[in-house]
């Protein structure tokens, strides 16, 4: 695809968008810019580290930061170098979106394996995609445009709204109910029984987990992850949010919208997370923990009571990241400090 044909397909592109077009180089892919060789395409953020990468990539073409300090000079030393490029305010959103145009993906055709195993209550749109040994319950309905990809298992009592994907081995459980354009990929679990138990003096009474899990719109769940069903009630995870592998998310627990969680979130029953929270990888969020609006919580933090709406988190247990960043820095120096004590405390002795 020529440099040219390609920027058609980048929905920030008008015709006042400044650009180079060079020789109008043919692509055939994309690469990051310090990996990136003749025919692929790349790209720069504003203040990204690999900036001083342009002089030297072998890239063909770029998508560089239309906004930013060095954004002028960014263009001319691209254009010194004979590269093809276009000035962008999200170069990011750019290149995904050049992924796209560069890889499209080949559509699944309507039909039916032979091998499924369909219930004849099952309700499926004509032109829904069943894969191979994919086995389908009692009740279940897909609508149109579902593609269910080999080995998945849809339980009885499964909804599955327009546009659905689910990957190969991914099992959903009875009261699953997804919403338009829902994904779920290989090996995740939706609507496992919630870890409910009543203790009890002959042992643990085991708690029935009848409720329903909620995937609004457009949500995306990654390989391995598992989202339990409540005894009563819903687990309901916002619509755009977007659940990376194998994180967990306890009976109950409801999200906002747009919220991001990264590997190996564990997310314990009940909790509450606003529009917009984001997860950073193995975050720990304790039962009925509840995270406001937009905020955030770094890498490793284990949240056990309310985060306000907008505020960032670090540690364990959880404090504002800039404490959390003045007591790491103490950290390092609590061997001086423990000697100094001691050596004050001998002088302080008779």
């Amino acid at each position: 695809m020529r440099f040219s044909t390609l920027l058609s397909h980048l929905s920030e592109v008008t015709e006042a968008s400044s650009r180079h077009l060079a020789d109008d180089p043919e692509l055939a892919g994309a690469n990051a810019l310090d990996q990136a060789q003749a025919g692929q395409i790349s790209f720069l953020e504003p203040g990204n580290a690999l900036a001083a990468a342009l002089g030297a990539t072998a890239a063909s073409a770029v998508l560089i930061p239309a906004r930013g300090d060095d954004a002028a000079a960014l263009q001319q030393q691209a254009s010194a170098r004979g590269l093809a490029w276009v000035a962008l305010a999200d170069p990011r959103l750019g290149f995904a979106e050049a992924l796209d145009a560069l890889h499209p993906r080949a559509p699944k055709p309507p039909g039916i394996h032979a091998s499924a195993v369909i219930d004849p209550t099952a309700q499926l749109a004509a032109d829904v995609h069943v894969g191979a040994h994919v086995v389908i319950g009692a009740g279940v309905q897909l609508a149109s445009g579902c593609i269910i990809h080999a080995n998945a298992t849809l339980y009885d009592d499964v909804l599955l709204a327009e546009g659905c994907e689910v990957h190969s081995g991914a099992v959903l459980h009875p009261g699953s109910r997804l919403g338009r354009g829902c994904v779920v990929h290989s090996n995740a679990v939706i609507g496992s029984e919630g870890f409910g138990f009543v203790p009890t003096a002959g042992g643990w009474r085991k708690m029935p987990q009848t409720g329903e899990v909620i995937l609004e719109d457009g949500v995306e769940v990654g390989c391995g992850s598992t989202i339990d069903r409540p005894s009563v009630g819903q687990t309901r995870i916002g619509a755009g949010t977007k659940i990376d592998n194998l994180v967990h998310i306890g009976h109950g627990v409801v999200t906002g919208k747009g919220c991001a969680l990264a590997a190996q979130v564990g997310i314990a029953g009940g909790a509450r997370l606003g529009n917009g929270v984001i997860l950073a990888g193995q975050v720990g969020l304790a039962n009925k923990a509840v995270m406001g609006d937009r905020a955030i919580a770094s890498s490793k933090s284990g949240v056990h009571g309310e985060v306000a709406a907008g505020e960032v988190v670090s540690g364990y247990p959880a404090i504002p990241n800039r404490l959390w960043l003045r007591c790491s820095a103490a950290f390092n120096k609590l061997p001086e400090l423990a000697k100094a004590v001691r050596q004050l405390d001998k002088r302080s002795q008779p």
